[in-house]
């Protein structure tokens, strides 16, 4: 959803340039075209709405990063969890260097982790130089991302206990 924040600020949150670069090119039949413009609408509303309109990111998507370091946390707190555990703490030194160097002193692990994703990605869609040292880094972020988000849709399932007897 960054990204697609990003492209909406790319696009002056303007609907016609929305339509003219991210909407027509792909073809879509009228009714998916309709649903899909008032989907970025409605992004568009709530930027403006929540005042985003040149950085930060909207609610719906600061909430998904809270539910996430809830889970992070319980995960962390439950001796049935050993290899989440481990895998935190082999990203650790990646996410803090990554915070010192970054303008993310102020947020919380989980949203590091993704800014640093995200920055990643932005590095190689510009086609940037990754160096091999950021490659590591990105990824260890990566494993461990990629553990918790499988926990995430676990426990939205109602399929991960924590507590209970193996």
């Amino acid at each position: 959803m960054w990204q697609v924040e990003d492209m909406i600020r790319a696009n002056e949150l303007s609907m016609d340039k929305i339509d003219a670069n991210m909407v027509t090119p792909y073809g879509l039949q009228p009714e998916a075209k309709a649903e899909l413009l008032e989907w970025y609408g409605n992004l568009i509303e709530m930027m403006r709405f929540e005042d985003v309109k040149e950085k930060g990111h909207l609610q719906i998507n600061r909430n998904v990063i809270i539910n996430l370091t809830d889970l992070h946390l319980r995960l962390l707190k439950s001796p049935k969890m050993p290899y989440y555990s481990a895998a935190y703490y082999k990203a650790l030194p990646f996410i803090v260097e990554f915070r010192t160097k970054s303008e993310g002193r102020d947020k919380g692990e989980i949203e590091n982790c993704f800014d640093a994703l995200y920055m990643v990605w932005l590095m190689k869609l510009q086609k940037r130089e990754i160096n091999e040292a950021t490659i590591n880094a990105t990824n260890e972020i990566t494993r461990f991302i990629s553990m918790l988000s499988l926990y995430f849709k676990e426990d939205e399932e109602g399929r991960l206990d924590l507590d209970g007897e193996n």
